[in-house]
């Protein structure tokens, strides 16, 4: 396991490796934002992107996206998957904001995550991108990432990997090291062909020096 000083110095080699990492998700507004995080779950950010721009132009809001049928945003977003799924929680969504919210995205984790389809992840996204305010959350990058370099225990659940790194950074580095490490995982760490050998972070990473023979 990596001590706190050595997370927080891969975190910095991360961050000197991609410096203008940050949110991928084309969006004008809180609602928008949360919108387009529902519709990544299982999905890549371009994908979304590729279907937000005419959805929000059509379903700007709360009020229009709760009055459109199912039917009609299942055909917005089918290229997307799950997007039968997708579609009835973001109706959901838009509704419950509407009578739960005066229309207006909560700023908080414990009432985001009232909304349908919106869980721990989701809720923290829109919590550290719309709204500035520190969180950390956890996507399938973040977890692979913090796993292969020994940051978190290899059985650690999405909470016990968020809860772990929000002690080991400081709080102001919650928000960028998340995107940071997204980067890493994307485009460095890759899940099925990590580029070990040109690492910066080989000497921190007993799983690239395993794979490259380095270490028994």
């Amino acid at each position: 396991m990596l001590s706190k000083q050595q997370t927080q110095q891969a975190v910095a080699i991360m961050g000197e490796m991609f410096p203008d990492a940050q949110p991928s998700l084309d969006a004008r507004t809180p609602f928008q934002y949360m919108i387009s995080v529902m519709l990544s779950a299982q999905a890549t950010d371009i994908s979304v992107n590729k279907v937000t721009p005419k959805l929000f132009t059509d379903f700007p809001d709360p009020q229009t996206m709760a009055a459109a049928s199912e039917t009609t945003l299942q055909l917005a977003i089918h290229s997307i998957g799950l997007y039968r799924n997708k579609a009835k929680h973001m109706k959901a969504a838009s509704q419950a904001l509407l009578t739960d919210f005066n229309g207006v995205v909560p700023h908080t984790r414990a009432e985001l995550m009232q909304l349908p389809g919106v869980g721990r992840k989701t809720a923290d996204v829109v919590l550290a991108d719309a709204f500035g305010i520190p969180a950390f959350a956890v996507d399938t990058h973040v977890t692979r990432v913090t796993k292969r370099l020994h940051m978190v225990p290899q059985n650690a659940t999405v909470l016990e990997i968020e809860q772990k790194m929000m002690k080991q950074l400081p709080e102001d580095q919650w928000v960028t090291a998340h995107h940071q490490m997204i980067y890493f995982g994307r485009y460095q760490c890759l899940a099925r062909a990590p580029k070990c050998a040109q690492c910066p972070l080989l000497e921190l990473c007993a799983d690239g020096q395993h794979r490259l023979g380095l270490k028994k």
